[in-house]
């Protein structure tokens, strides 16, 4: 697992409520130190938002507590089997019946609380891992790239919160021979715009931001017609044929 999945894992679980005391004090002092963690953790609340906004509150049925009742319901002691001598003389105390009866009683009521403390842990590992599913299955930021003469839209960046980011063209980008398409992003002016794709054909691309920051809002992404092998300087040469900024999505 790389650190961005081991952070990514970590913020939802703690969003989701989903870690013990000590791991939610840890998750709590890494949010002081760790601003990418912090960051993973404000877009978690920001994905899950939509459910606590259209989630309806849920209350135990009359049904649900009638059966709570009947099973917790205590037997009489005349039922209970060496009651009777108990009643006649015998303490409590010294009734091996009782205490088997009891022992036993108390295994069963163990192993029913494991049982659901057991189940309670993998339902909630399955609700994160569904949740989290549902979440990476649709982008957090789109980018729609439009040339700036024609002003017609040839391709479309989709940023996941998996950190997946792909370029899929909208329409068919000519590239002559000895020529390729390279993709830059620039999220920072200072840093200037870096390299994340290289092809010669236009196709679905998965883009390379691994080594990048987090993808955010207003990130610009581009295709240029470079020389074939990718620009000579690492920076772009060629023609920008389309371009565009990321927006969040609903």
């Amino acid at each position: 697992m790389s650190m961005q999945d081991e952070r990514n894992d970590m913020a939802a679980d703690y969003v989701m409520g989903l870690l013990d005391v000590t791991q939610e004090a840890a998750a709590d002092k890494r949010m002081e130190t760790d601003a990418a963690f912090a960051q993973a953790v404000n877009a978690w609340r920001e994905r899950l938002s939509d459910f606590d906004a259209f989630a309806e509150p849920v209350k135990p049925g009359a049904e649900l507590w009638s059966r709570i009742a009947e099973t917790t319901k205590r037997e009489p002691i005349s039922a209970l089997p060496g009651a009777r001598s108990a009643v006649l003389g015998a303490t409590i105390w010294n009734n091996l019946q009782f205490w088997r009866t009891a022992g036993l009683a108390s295994g069963f009521a163990a192993l029913f609380f494991a049982v659901i403390a057991i189940g309670a842990i993998t339902t909630s590992k399955e609700l994160r891992r569904d949740l989290v599913a549902l979440a990476q299955s649709k982008p957090v930021y789109v980018a729609i790239l439009v040339n700036d003469t024609t002003k017609e839209a040839g391709a479309v960046v989709n940023a996941f919160a998996s950190g997946r980011v792909e370029l899929i063209p909208l329409k068919a980008i000519d590239v002559p021979p000895g020529r390729a398409l390279q993709v830059w992003t620039l999220w920072d002016r200072s840093v200037g715009p870096k390299s994340i794709g290289l092809t010669g054909q236009s196709r679905t691309l998965q883009l390379n931001l691994d080594t990048l920051p987090e993808t955010v809002a207003d990130q610009l992404f581009e295709i240029t017609l470079e020389p074939e092998g990718g620009s000579p300087i690492g920076r772009p040469t060629g023609p920008i044929l389309f371009k565009g900024t990321t927006s969040r999505t609903l």
